[in-house]
């Protein structure tokens, strides 16, 4: 039987933005429920160590998904881990629906959605076993880890060619692969990648298995060229992978600004083109993606939050006017917090 809740906001993901964006509508006195698929951590879970969070010069992903969770929670946000969220959808003027795989439905008159993106998998043997043991989808978080190595890229985009050469600050070879025989990055980043002494590129060829020791970290990568068919392993120590990332935006049920890519266009206040609607985090549209950015943008999207919904209900009247008014008092009134 479907059960029916009632909470000021509803935040969905339990990253670092979600739990961040919890811990800020907690500390404003909001009723505020984080509901999550899995357990609470998001992408830190399969982290293996972060040396790029303020604060902390080494930790590993649990424990700052542990500490996270935590502190939101000292504030009075409620958690619901292992539930899936299938739909959010703006029923009236004021109001959103949140609805579970279960059946279940939270009301509420803000959402935040924080549910991330997901970054497009080889999906070859061991490329899972071997996350974040050598295998990683992020240069700028884990580049560090691979001082004076040599490592592998995979894609043929601007993204793999700029991480590539940015991967050779650290690493002392890079491989960049590619299953075609010329890339689709743009003409100005090629230059940069065959101008770099420390980047081999590989063409005309496919990544087939990611080898190491069991329980272990990465020792090789199995390729393979499309030509000939000639298998070879690369002795190389890590591989990161940039074919894609899709934003998990596929639970909101209404028409959005997005970018070319699918994600979200917000305004300075982390709302989206649907009134009520804020977004922080991965599936925003914006220029990295990190533990930090994700935190920056859910602060301000919850004290953003907590505004629009005192102005919604100060507001005279109700209904669409009343939203109208909350919405530009929210765009335009957001200081005064600390």
């Amino acid at each position: 039987m479907a059960i029916i809740r009632d909470y000021d906001i509803v935040i969905i993901g339990a990253g670092p933005a979600g739990m961040t964006a919890a811990l800020y509508a907690g500390r404003a006195m909001r009723r505020t429920v984080v509901l999550e698929a899995g357990l609470s951590g998001g992408e830190l879970l399969r982290t293996e160590y972060l040396d790029d969070v303020i604060g902390f010069p080494m930790i590993k992903g649990d424990d700052l998904a542990q500490r996270f969770e935590e502190h939101a929670k000292k504030f009075g946000a409620n958690f619901v881990n292992f539930t899936n969220v299938s739909s959010v959808q703006k029923v009236d003027a004021e109001m959103f629906a949140t609805e579970t795989d279960a059946g279940d439905v939270y009301m509420s008159s803000v959402v935040i959605v924080t549910s991330g993106g997901t970054p497009i998998k080889l999906g070859i043997p061991g490329e899972l076993e071997f996350a974040g043991k050598g295998v990683s989808y992020c240069a700028i978080c884990d580049a560090n880890f691979f001082r004076n190595q040599t490592i592998a890229v995979v894609g043929g985009g601007d993204a793999a060619c700029e991480e590539a050469d940015y991967l050779t600050r650290f690493a002392d070879k890079v491989y960049l692969i590619h299953r075609r025989d010329e890339f689709r990055a743009s003409k100005v980043i090629q230059k940069h990648v065959f101008a770099n002494p420390k980047i081999e590129v590989v063409f005309n060829t496919v990544a087939e298995e990611v080898v190491g020791k069991p329980g272990g970290l990465m020792t090789g990568l199995r390729i393979r060229h499309v030509l000939t068919g000639h298998p070879q392993v690369l002795l190389v120590t890590g591989l990161f992978v940039f074919i894609g990332f899709k934003p998990n935006t596929d639970i909101i049920k209404a028409h959005y600004d997005h970018d070319p890519l699918g994600y979200v266009i917000t305004d300075a206040a982390m709302m989206s083109s649907i009134p009520g609607l804020f977004v922080a985090g991965d599936l925003r549209s914006q220029l990295t993606r990190q533990v930090t950015t994700a935190s920056g943008d859910a602060t301000t999207a919850a004290i953003a939050a907590d505004k629009y919904l005192k102005d919604l209900r100060e507001a005279p009247g109700s209904g669409d006017r009343a939203v109208e008014e909350a919405v530009q008092a929210s765009h335009l009134n957001l200081g005064g917090w600390t």
